[in-house]
């Protein structure tokens, strides 16, 4: 599984494979289920995430308005093997800061114990 990343700041990522999938953790404290959007396009699994800020203020004593706008946003790619994962079975949750994104292997792709074979 490869990676490339897009825009400045990106958060960390752990990948890890299992016998039955890739697993990722996108550390992204701070935002919700809706900032992000996690895609498959042909082999690459697309994360992005954008999330816009805004605070205004006024004093009309002082008169004056204060308005700051933070934006944040980020695009991380990953290739994935190719026919060896199974795309419409691949599943993502939000907790605690984290994304974490399940990748279903295919039963090709599955590490399987070894066989032992019987000498007649």
């Amino acid at each position: 599984m490869n990676s490339n990343s897009e825009r400045g700041s990106v958060p960390a990522v752990n990948v890890r494979e299992s016998s039955d999938a890739f697993e990722l953790e996108v550390a992204v404290p701070g935002m919700t289920t809706q900032d992000f959007k996690v895609e498959l396009d042909d082999n690459t699994l697309v994360i992005s995430a954008q999330r816009e800020d805004k605070h205004e203020e006024q004093n009309e004593k002082e008169n004056y308005t204060r308005r700051e706008f933070n934006y944040q946003s980020f695009v991380r790619t990953f290739s994935l093997p190719e026919k060896l994962v199974e795309g419409d079975k691949i599943s993502a949750n939000y907790h605690d800061g984290i994304l974490h994104i399940t990748v279903p292997k295919t039963e090709e792709a599955k590490v399987r114990p070894a066989k032992q074979i019987q000498i007649k």
